[in-house]
């Protein structure tokens, strides 16, 4: 449309699929947990406008109209965070969210301003000759890129405002949040760096940095946690870690670059399969024990205890979430986890092996804080809270949770179902940087 180029390529089908999917599910979960909500119309229609900014994002090809489809992502998002408007902590969640995203817009200006003024460019096509020999731009442009959009990410220390946004937006967004959204602004800051790429290795160290700081910081993180969504949150930090780690390993060594790629848009899928699967049923087990008697207090550790008892088939359901989350086989977290950590250790480099290492005592210490809800979910006496709860069970809530579940199963006992989609991605963010 005039000089705004839209393309879609093999990242635009693994972010809109994903997207649509997770949406999808959403959507049919809040048919009845949003049942007794005012303002349902804006709602959806705010769904519907985070859904489309998202695929609009990723078929964006120039540094401008990404920033316009991220804004617009960021905006509805702000609106869900705070949808519960009665509430002050919903509220303080979504000023929070604006302040801290909207300092990172500034940065992102910023660094297309410094680009635009090096080159007169835009195009992420045409920037990369004409700014190869301006190191100091590139690098001061590149340093606002992944500050502003690192923000939007949550990587550490920039992650402060997603712990509160995402465990007071309704569950489906902080599903939405969590699986794809984070992600998408990852896709965004690939996407503007595509355009420096002549100095992608400096900026692969700094996503390895970047990928063991969220990795450790978001497990220890998760690990104090008593209210579950909080917990989900933390960990959404340190999965951020690994897809950061793949993407290090790729932009710093060229030979492992198709394999790391490849094991990072796996793992951006699975993340959003299994995080969703997590914040939904946890919001189905919050809605049977808490919301449906008008108590909108939070779901805490101590309410999962005797869950399967009363609940047997949310309960299976959440535990089968966790593991997945925890890397645990056979489900789909440890499969795109594995290719990430292959993709390291095919680079040969004493460093990578260290970090491949390094996650991998952080996949195990992750089983620290998700093993034992499992554990009070089989093995613990009923709580109260599970004794008081309603028996029913919503029919398009448990839709959504299945949908997910065959997702998390069969690509961690078929992982090769998403290969072609995935390589396809790969080698498009492969074209980008090299």
């Amino acid at each position: 449309m005039g000089d705004v180029t839209l393309t879609f390529d093999g990242i635009s089908i693994v972010i809109s699929l994903t997207a649509l999917l997770l949406g999808l599910a959403v959507i049919l979960f809040s048919a009845d947990y949003m049942s007794a909500d005012p303002g349902q119309e804006k709602f959806y229609a705010l769904l519907m406008i985070l859904i489309t900014s998202i695929i609009g994002l990723s078929t964006s090809t120039d540094l401008f109209n990404i920033y316009i489809w991220f804004e617009l992502m960021a905006i509805s998002t702000y609106s869900l965070v705070a949808f519960y408007r009665d509430r002050v902590t919903s509220l303080e969640a979504g000023i929070k969210y604006l302040v801290q995203s909207s300092s990172g817009s500034a940065l992102i200006i910023l660094g297309i301003a410094i680009v635009f003024g090096t080159t007169g460019e835009i195009s992420m096509a045409a920037i990369p000759d004409l700014i190869a020999s301006s190191k100091s731009a590139a690098v001061g442009a590149g340093a606002c890129f992944m500050i502003g959009y690192g923000i939007k990410c949550a990587f550490v220390p920039l992650h402060f405002w997603l712990p509160d946004a995402h465990s007071q937006a309704p569950s489906g967004i902080s599903a939405m949040l969590s699986g794809i959204v984070i992600e998408t602004g990852l896709i965004a800051l690939l996407r503007t760096l595509s355009a420096l790429s002549p100095f992608a290795s400096s900026f692969g160290h700094a996503f390895l940095v970047f990928g063991a700081l969220n990795m450790l910081i978001g497990n220890l993180g998760a690990l104090r946690q008593t209210e579950i969504k909080r917990m989900f949150a933390f960990s959404s930090i340190s999965h951020m870690g690994y897809i950061a780690l793949g993407i290090g390993f790729a932009l710093s060594f060229k030979d492992s670059a198709a394999l790391a790629y490849k094991g990072v848009f796996f793992h951006i899928f699975n993340h959003a399969m299994m995080k969703g699967l997590a914040f939904l049923s946890a919001g189905a087990i919050v809605y049977n024990l808490k919301l449906a008697k008008g108590d909108h207090a939070p779901l805490m550790v101590d309410d999962l205890n005797g869950l399967s008892q009363k609940y047997p088939f949310f309960a299976l359901l959440f535990s089968i979430a966790v593991l997945a989350l925890g890397g645990l086989p056979p489900f789909s977290g440890f499969m795109s986890k594995w290719q990430i950590f292959a993709g390291g250790a095919a680079s040969k480099n004493l460093w990578a092996i260290f970090l491949v290492i390094f996650a991998g005592v952080n996949s195990v210490l992750s089983l620290g804080y998700y093993a034992p809800l499992v554990n009070r979910i089989y093995r613990h006496n009923p709580s109260e809270t599970v004794k008081a709860g309603i028996p029913e069970i919503s029919q398009t809530m448990s839709l959504s949770l299945i949908i997910l579940t065959l997702y998390v199963i069969g690509l961690g006992l078929v992982p090769g179902i998403l290969s072609q989609i995935t390589s396809s991605a790969a080698n498009a963010l492969f074209a980008m940087f090299y």
